[in-house]
């Protein structure tokens, strides 16, 4: 410790004592230019005392005031050179007006005082820039050998990127790829530009490049999805910058490299988001996220509390995960952030809830979502994603809550399952209440969530990674998917564009087999489908169907401001038969009777049919 002390000290005092070097050079080479190169008269060398004995201890002090030995020269950069100009330029403002005061210039030539601040400039900056340029250059001609490394993109990332790269012993990047015709046949740091992103099979080849790195956080998952797909018929690895949101801090580097992973490529591109509305919507407001401790709930606790809400109720059921998520906003958002553990079917801690914290928003996430969990147990899925739905929502109509957001789920439109059903219950309730009260009850409507609990995404990688098989349920089952922080933003733009009673449904794009995505998945760890890790068919699920729809055939759609939004019409049903039908379901969740459940479910929500389509032989082998 006491010997990087040293040097660091060492390091800083030989830095300055290089500048202030400079100082009487500098000056010395003012005077001598003024007078053509020529010795400089007897008569002016009075002044230049003078003003190299005002100069010195002013350059010295500014020198040190504006941190010109924070840094070091190895990464002498654009900051750098600002922070001498700055230094160089009051040095010399200073020094001037004293000895102006002191002696009135007297003998002093004026070209001189335009010439010092010039040469003492190009003396600081130059040494830096020489350098570093020797020390780039010195690692850029040691690197004969190491992998070698073609990058896709050429913007501001790339060139971090083979900045870094050129530092490292372990790469050597041969070339760029970037679809922007300026750029292509120029150079980064010495590294040509070779073509376009279709160019990757030729210049893979013609470069013997080992690896691609793609440094571009903004690209589209169709570019992904293409770069990816050359790479698998090359046999080459594939790495990526983390995207946009992931590089908050802006920082890119070697380390940062990834490998692509499935929500890379079935992800859509960004949802612009109304950020102004949103913050509009949350900032200095009491809101409460059920659910919180879940992958919806945890990303939406996330993503409100980056809108400086007053404070942020998280409430869930489930100690872990709400520990979980406590543990992460603690730190960060610990001032605003409040863990409630807590049933949503527990109406008298649902009334304490609301009448002890005053929300003003909310955000109902809370709910039993895994199809053949609630297949198997109706009763609890019923009790949570209905009655407990119900109560949240009566408490925050009678609380006063400005708005209430539904967190739905395709599975609700033509249910062919209690899970999809019971959420399509929740549905119809709060559509219904919106109309009997000045809370503006919104619902939002989405498909599969990459990444989430029960996503098949992670039951897939432990079945390839266990060597497989990959159980895939009917070789033409499709579903439409969604990132997390997609499905999210959707939730919170509704929130802030909703004006009671809507549905608001995401534009998915195309539905995607789930076979494509096992065997994608396989392609992404290196290994082939059918050779290396089977794909077995086991057949359809209690409650599963083979494609799920966005909205059911009576609901018609209207267009939203948002043009990645649409909006379906509420269906209104008489209110008394309604609450009459939710307490006979609430009577038949209590004794277990699950003939009279089903049967008041399908009275609720009459499209709900548990038939299925036809499902394959179990135990069907992909060959």
């Amino acid at each position: 410790m006491y010997k990087s002390s040293f040097r660091l000290l060492f390091s800083r005092w030989s830095a300055f004592l290089h500048d202030m070097v400079w100082v009487p050079v500098a000056l010395l080479l003012a005077y001598w230019i003024r007078f053509n190169l020529e010795p400089i008269p007897s008569a002016f060398w009075s002044g230049m005392y003078w003003l190299f004995a005002v100069v010195f201890p002013v350059q010295g002090f500014f020198f040190w005031f504006f941190g010109l030995y924070r840094g070091f020269w190895r990464f002498a950069s654009v900051p750098d050179l600002v922070r001498i100009f700055k230094a160089v330029a009051l040095g010399v403002l200073c020094s001037g007006l004293l000895v102006f005061i002191l002696q009135r210039m007297q003998g002093i030539p004026r070209s001189v005082l335009l010439l010092y601040p010039l040469l003492l400039f190009l003396g600081l900056a130059g040494p830096r820039l020489i350098y570093r340029w020797l020390k780039d250059r010195h690692v850029v001609l040691e690197k004969s050998e190491g992998v070698r490394a073609l990058i896709i993109g050429a913007g501001g990332a790339g060139e971090m990127l083979v900045r870094d790269l050129l530092k490292e012993h372990a790469y050597k990047p041969v070339g760029f790829l970037d679809d922007d015709i300026h750029k292509q046949g120029r150079e980064i740091h010495g590294v040509r530009i070779l073509g376009a992103i279709d160019d990757l099979s030729e210049v893979v080849s013609g470069t013997s490049a080992d690896l691609v790195m793609l440094a571009m956080p903004s690209a589209s998952h169709a570019t992904l999805r293409h770069v990816v797909s050359v790479c698998q018929d090359l046999e080459i690895p594939c790495r990526t910058l983390p995207s946009v949101l992931e590089l908050a801090d802006g920082q890119v580097e070697v380390s940062r490299l990834r490998p692509i992973r499935i929500d890379d490529l079935l992800g859509r591109d960004v949802v612009a988001l109304n950020d102004e509305a949103v913050h509009r919507l949350l900032e200095g407001r009491c809101v409460l996220v059920t659910g919180a401790g879940g992958s919806i709930g945890s990303e939406l606790c996330r993503q409100i509390a980056r809108c400086h809400p007053g404070r942020l109720l998280m409430l869930d059921h489930s100690e872990h995960n709400l520990y979980t998520i406590d543990q992460e906003m603690q730190p960060i958002h610990g001032d605003i952030a409040q863990p409630i553990l807590a049933d949503v079917r527990d109406t008298a801690r649902m009334e304490w809830v609301f009448q002890h914290f005053r929300p003003e928003v909310v955000f109902h996430a809370a709910a039993y979502k895994h199809v053949p969990l609630v297949e198997e147990n109706p009763a609890e899925g019923i009790k949570t994603n209905v009655l407990g739905t119900r109560t949240v929502a009566d408490l925050a109509a009678a609380s006063g809550v400005e708005r209430f957001v539904l967190v739905s789920t395709d599975k609700a439109v033509n249910p062919a399952n209690v899970m999809g059903a019971s959420k399509r219950a929740a549905e119809i309730y709060c559509q219904n209440l919106d109309k009997r009260t000045s809370t503006r009850f919104i619902t939002t409507r989405f498909g599969n969530v990459l990444g989430s609990a029960g996503s098949v995404v992670p039951l897939f990688q432990r079945q390839i990674e266990a060597g497989g098989p990959v159980t895939v349920t009917h070789p033409e089952i499709t579903r439409y998917f969604m990132t997390i922080p997609e499905a999210v933003s959707l939730i919170m733009q509704a929130g802030a564009m909703g004006e009671g009673g809507e549905i608001f449904v995401l534009d998915m794009g195309e539905p995607i087999k789930i076979v494509d995505l096992a065997e994608q998945m396989i392609r992404l760890s290196g290994l082939e489908p059918k050779r290396d890790i089977e794909i077995v068919f086991t057949g359809l699920r209690p409650g599963e169907k083979l494609f799920e729809e966005l909205f059911h055939t009576s609901e018609h759609l209207i267009g939203t401001r948002h043009p990645k939004i649409l909006l379906a019409e509420s269906r209104e049903m008489e209110w008394k038969a309604m609450n009459r039908m939710l307490s006979h379901l609430q009577d038949a969740c209590a004794r277990r009777d699950v003939d009279v459940l089903l049967a008041q479910l399908h009275t609720l929500v009459p499209e709900f049919s548990r038939s299925q389509h036809p499902p394959v032989s179990e135990g069907t082998v992909l060959h």
